[in-house]
Formats: C-alpha cells, structure tokens, sequence
C-alpha cells in the first residue's frame, strides 16, 4: 500500500514584477501595456493614460526596449523570471510538506490569475502573500497585493490571508545583501552607491493623509509616520548596509533611477550623478541595487551597460554592479523566516543599524 503524500496545509505565493515572455517586440509591447496601463504605476485619470501611453509611449518605446531585453536574455530565459522560479523551488525545499509555494509575476507570465486559481483548488487552511520588494512602494507592492486581493475576493470561499507589506528591514535579508556586499571591497572603488528604482515624489506624498514626504526627514530616520514611505526605507537600506559593511557616510550616496515622463522624482537621479562623479575624476564605482531581489533589466542593463557607457563618457572607467540576492540561501533563509512568521511558528529579529 502506497502512503499518501502529506497535504499542506498553508500556501505561499511569491509576487514579483513580471518579464516579457519574449524579447521580441510584440511581447515587449504587451508586457509594457499592462505594466504602464496599471493605475498605481501610472496615477494619472485613465482616459491621459490612454491617450499618452497607448498611443505614443508604448509604441515608440517598446522596440527600443526589445533591443535590450534581447541583451539580457540567457539560455534560461530572463533572468528576474529564472531566479524567481529557483528561489521559490528552494524555499519550498527548505519549508517541507506543510507549506505549497507558488510563484506569480504582477504582469505576464506565470500570471496571478492562474497561479491563483491553483492555489484556490488546494484548499489551503492559509495563504501567506509575499510580495518580492523590500521597500514598500504602491506601484509595485501595493500593486500586487490589491490585485491577488481582487481575485482572491472573488472566490465562494476565502481562507485566512496574510500579507507581507515590506521587509527592508528584516535581518536576514540585510545578512544576505551584506554577504553579497563582502565579495567586494568597497576601498577600492572612489565611490559607492545604493540605487533605488525611482518613484514620482506624488507616490510618497500619498503615503501621508496631511502634509508631504519633505516634511518628514526620511533621509536620516523611520518613524511611525514615515515607516510606509518607500523613500525613509531606502534610506534606513542603505544606512544600514552602509554601518554593516564599514562604508563611511561621506563615501556613498543614494539615489534613484528608471524614471519616466517630466514630473518630479525622487533625486538625485542615478544618471545625473554618476555623469557628475565621472566629471570629478571619478574612475570606479560600486553599485548596489537593493531594491532588486533578483538581476533584471534595471539592473543589468541599465546600471551594468548602460551607466557604464555614460560613466565612461565623462572619463570614468569601472562601474561594477552588486549581483543582487538572486537565489542566495541566506535570501532562501529570510523568505523561509518571514514565511515562518506570519504562520505563527516563530518570531523574526529586526536589522537595527549597529
């Protein structure tokens, strides 16, 4: 007689950004529609949505953007959708049989309505929702928690939900961005940076329901006002990495890229600076990505490629990008802990900058 295999009874799903399916530019364009037409990413009444993005954006960016897509494709295919398939596989191995892991993309393919409506057919007791951003921030996190949300609203029968907002300050996480931080000797380079992927000032501002983020000094602290501003958890990212790999204050700097249309966004501007350090006499600098748990677009191709032709541009040399966490087994570790957590199984330590 054969034993059943035990059944879970708590389902996690892991959220990320998504990738085109492909990199050519039908798929680069129908991944660019869905992303630029979601009204967190682009908060503007959706009839200019329509018009500006639709019409003119989409079409004319979406074949400069298959150019690089097709750059970083590997023979495993994207690498965001690569890594996330791996950590979610080995974070599966490391929460045995009680737990099912499931991985979804925002936008494309594995889709959150598919993987979803598995899940809905487990049956679970319990679904944990980790989301895969650090820092909270309402185009990305709250993006995918309010559309597995929608979804899930619609089933006959809702089990128990929790949700995982932000975690930028959870210590094994930070133990894995400094691990990686360490194969690298940051004396060595004139500069460091910490680059965010950038967000319009009005997306922080509706963090606050009276006055604005510039009210709150959220470079420097994280309060019970501020805790939810993606830009003060950035900031506390990048204190802390900096205190934990022994960077002086005056050696690096944070700031932001990928930004897009002519509102006001989060400064400085990655570009911007490193065009300045370059014309300082800047010749090397290091880079970390902390808001990319896994190596993509962003950060391969925009920071590896092509802030290296600017950097070298203006007479800099080196720009060499921190791998980001990937399928790390100390990032393995900080999902299994969080996941742990939010079932009731155990209590996890919060990073403090020592």
């Amino acid at each position: 007689m054969e034993l059943q295999k035990k059944k879970a009874n708590t389902g996690v799903l892991l959220i990320n950004l998504g990738t085109p399916d492909s990199p050519s530019t039908g798929d680069v364009m129908s991944y660019l529609y869905q992303f630029l037409n979601d009204p967190r990413v682009i908060d503007i009444p959706w009839l200019v949505r329509a018009i500006i993005f639709n019409l003119i954006v989409i079409p004319f960016r979406a074949p400069f953007s298959a150019k690089a897509y097709k750059m970083l494709w590997t023979e495993n295919g994207a690498p965001l959708l690569h890594y996330t398939k791996s950590i979610s596989e080995k974070l599966q191995t490391s929460l045995g049989d009680d737990f099912h892991v499931e991985f979804a993309m925002r936008y494309k393919n594995p889709s959150l309505k598919v993987v979803l409506e598995k899940m809905r057919k487990q049956n679970f007791n319990k679904i944990i929702i980790v989301p895969l951003f650090p820092q909270y921030a309402s185009a990305s996190t709250g993006s995918a928690i309010q559309k597995a949300m929608e979804i899930i609203s619609k089933w006959r029968v809702i089990p128990a939900v929790s949700v995982v907002s932000q975690y930028y300050d959870h210590k094994t996480f930070m133990d894995a961005l400094v691990d990686q931080g360490e194969k690298h000797n940051h004396k060595e380079y004139d500069h460091v940076l910490f680059s965010f992927h950038g967000v319009p000032v009005r997306h922080v501002n509706k963090v606050y329901d009276t006055g604005l983020c510039s009210d709150h000094d959220c470079e420097h602290e994280v309060t019970e006002d501020n805790k939810y501003c993606y830009k003060a958890t950035c900031y506390y990212t990048a204190r802390t990495m900096a205190k934990r790999l022994g960077i002086p204050e005056e050696k690096y700097t944070v700031v932001f890229q990928s930004r897009l249309g002519r509102d006001p966004w989060l400064e400085p501007f990655a570009d911007k600076f490193i065009e300045e350090r370059g014309k300082q006499g800047d010749k090397k600098l290091l880079v970390f990505s902390p808001a990319f748990t896994a190596d993509c677009l962003e950060t391969i191709i925009e920071i590896g490629d092509e802030y290296q032709e600017l950097f070298e541009e203006y007479g800099g040399e080196k720009i060499q990008l921190v791998e980001s966490l990937n399928d790390h087994p100390l990032w393995v570790k900080a999902l299994e802990e969080i996941v742990l957590e939010r079932a009731g199984n155990k209590k996890v330590a919060v990073a403090e900058i020592m």
